[in-house]
């Protein structure tokens, strides 16, 4: 009971006792229900993440596509950068490969609303699925031109 409570109260020192009751193996004692709740919010987050930057990047890759005046050294090392961060993301989570697929359409639509954003583009006459093979989203070169 009192683990709850120091979860409820100070999140921080709940995680670092959590650490020393698994540390000691003193399975009794740790805060399950808590414990289980936190470790699927993490995972789901890793998902959140690769969703997230997913549509930055294709945000992105459609404003380059689609305003070739436009396109600034800003924009490509946005693009790079995203790209580099999202190739780390899934080495390090080699188990969010198999929801990729899921994960590009979702970013798609969140790439979609940045256009809408930070564009006079018409998300509405921007392909509705998305236009980019794996290989462009993760490799391909862009040239800069002014």
């Amino acid at each position: 009971m009192q683990t709850t409570t120091l979860y409820d109260q100070d999140f921080y020192a709940w995680t670092q006792r959590q650490i020393e009751l698994l540390q000691a193996q003193q399975w009794e004692q740790v805060d399950i229900d808590n414990l289980i709740e936190e470790l699927d919010s993490l995972g789901k987050q890793q998902r959140q993440e690769l969703r997230n930057r997913l549509g930055v990047l294709l945000g992105h890759l459609l404003k380059w596509r689609y305003q070739p005046e436009a396109r600034s050294k800003s924009w490509r090392a946005t693009i790079r950068e995203h790209r580099q961060e999202l190739r780390r993301h899934l080495q390090e989570n080699s188990s969010l490969k198999p929801y990729l697929s899921e994960a590009i359409e979702i970013g798609y639509e969140k790439g979609l609303n940045l256009v809408d954003r930070e564009t006079p583009l018409n998300p509405e006459q921007l392909p509705q699925s998305c236009p980019f093979s794996e290989a462009e989203i993760f490799e391909e070169p862009l040239e800069l031109e002014y």
